[in-house]
């Protein structure tokens, strides 16, 4: 298995049927003032920046990045195709992600998920995330989770 993860417009097909997919899961699960993923507009309005997982050539996997200066990175949009989950792709990009993020001198990387992505949750607290109270423009959701991991900093 071949894994090549390239930043990509948030716009480009890939990226859009990933993001769309990822909304046709998280819909029928959270009601729409649980649903916090920023649309394809928002990711480019605010600069994330967007990564796209290929397997052997086919978009697997997507992630995005937002830097808020002075404060920490945000993992956005995160999401493996079901075909290609349990295979370590989730990981490889939430790790693509923290080394954007430490590159562009972050330490702090941030996220929040839903109760009902189990399989996520157990793969952020695996790679070092803990929970953490809502931040930046979360607020308290019994349907939501916020999390953080402090990355050491590079020289």
């Amino acid at each position: 298995m071949a894994i090549e993860i390239t930043e990509t417009r948030a716009d480009s097909p890939d990226a859009v049927g990933l993001i769309e997919e990822l909304e046709a899961h998280l819909a029928p699960q959270y009601p729409v003032e649980s649903r916090h993923g920023f649309s394809v507009e928002k990711l480019l309005r605010d600069g994330v920046a967007f990564f796209v997982a290929r397997v052997d050539g086919a978009p697997a996997a997507c992630g995005g990045v937002l830097l808020v200066p002075g404060e920490y990175a945000e993992v956005k949009r995160m999401y493996v195709r079901p075909a290609f989950r349990g295979q370590g792709l989730g990981r490889a990009v939430l790790e693509h992600l923290a080394g954007h993020a430490r590159a562009n001198r972050f330490t702090i990387l941030r996220l929040e998920t839903g109760i009902h992505q189990v399989e996520a949750i157990a793969m952020y607290e695996r790679a070092g995330f803990h929970r953490i109270p809502p931040f930046g423009p979360y607020r308290d959701d019994p349907l939501s989770r916020c999390y953080e991991r402090v990355e050491p900093p590079t020289t």
